[in-house]
């Protein structure tokens, strides 16, 4: 493993089989699915307890995220993130065929103290919604902590919730600490911090497969809802001409930054100080390390190691790609 070149990484799904999922990743993204009906997560990109992401091709398949980061640590992040010990970020395609619960997630210090486990903002790029699906995202405006206390007393927390249709192409910014929830009939790309830190607060009088109620987190939800933000609307980026196509400038915070390239020609991704990830959104798009290539198809995911550089990404006909890097 020490002595193989690294390329342009694609891992095997750790698929996530949930109350609320479908098939949807086999028959839209074209995922391997087993048997059974509820699959809800297929996990990309991952390095979270024993959850943890093989590369499934090349020189180096079978070997594992966290290993690549202990002994090729600095060839694959970057020199500005080479001594992290865990893969900063998770890479996640969900299908909700049933909405999901209403939930929030932790900020960094309060995920350290109420689950033992990294804060956990994300970002959502829809990809498929059937009419009429919705998204939940922040309180409406008003909503004050002891107003939601008493409504989840009561089960009304619906109304409290911020809301707005499902539109594949929207993408969703949800900060640590957003009351949050995807409604049935969606599928979309996850981008989060490396962390598994949900608090669920309602679930719509649903049971799990043992016939019981699932466990709500009610007093850890209260200790790490923002009560102060408010409603959350779809981004509205500015498509902006680069070679090959456009770029708009999605989601942005401290622990990564979204990019959306539309390409009908090559174009340029990859940088030698950090690495860069890559979801395949529409067609199919050449990855052109030197004089090798790889593929990255629809409801594909590859990670570009900062070793490579630069690369060229050359569309069959035309695609869209997303990238993601830490700022």
């Amino acid at each position: 493993m020490r002595d193989a070149p690294l390329y342009p990484l694609r891992f095997e799904p750790i698929l996530k089989e949930l109350i609320w999922g479908g098939r949807r990743l086999e028959t839209i993204l074209k995922k391997p699915l087993g048997e059974g009906s509820r699959y809800a997560e297929s996990w990309e990109i991952a390095d979270h307890r024993d959850d943890v992401s093989r590369v499934d091709e090349g020189a180096l398949e079978g070997v594992t995220l966290r290993d690549l980061i202990r002994e090729r640590g600095i060839e694959l992040l970057g020199r500005h993130l080479g001594a992290l010990t865990q893969f900063p970020l998770l890479v996640k395609y969900i299908d909700a065929h049933q909405v999901l619960s209403v939930q929030v997630h932790p900020d960094d210090a309060k995920g350290k103290v109420l689950a033992n486990d990294n804060g956990k903002t994300e970002a959502w790029v829809i990809i498929h919604a059937e009419p009429g699906s919705l998204i939940y995202a922040g309180l409406n405006p008003g909503v004050t902590r002891s107003a939601f206390a008493n409504a989840l007393d009561t089960g009304a927390v619906e109304p409290l919730l911020h809301r707005f249709e499902a539109k594949p192409g929207a993408c969703i910014m949800i900060p640590a600490g957003t009351v949050h929830a995807i409604g049935a009939g969606v599928v979309l790309a996850e981008i989060q911090q490396m962390s598994d830190a949900t608090f669920r607060v309602h679930d719509w009088g649903r049971v799990g497969t043992d016939g019981r109620p699932r466990q709500l987190h009610l007093a850890e939800a209260l200790e790490s809802i923002d009560f102060e933000a408010g409603p959350v609307n779809p981004l509205d980026p500015t498509a902006e001409p680069i070679a090959g196509g456009t770029r708009e400038r999605l989601a942005h915070c401290p622990y990564f930054a979204l990019e959306r390239l539309r390409l009908n020609g090559p174009t340029t991704v990859g940088s030698s100080d950090r690495f860069t990830i890559l979801l395949g959104l529409e067609g199919d798009t050449e990855i052109r390390d030197g004089e090798s290539a790889k593929l990255l198809g629809f409801g594909q995911t590859r990670l570009l190691p900062s070793s490579l550089g630069e690369c060229q990404l050359v569309p069959r006909g035309e695609s869209v790609v997303l990238t993601c890097v830490v700022p």
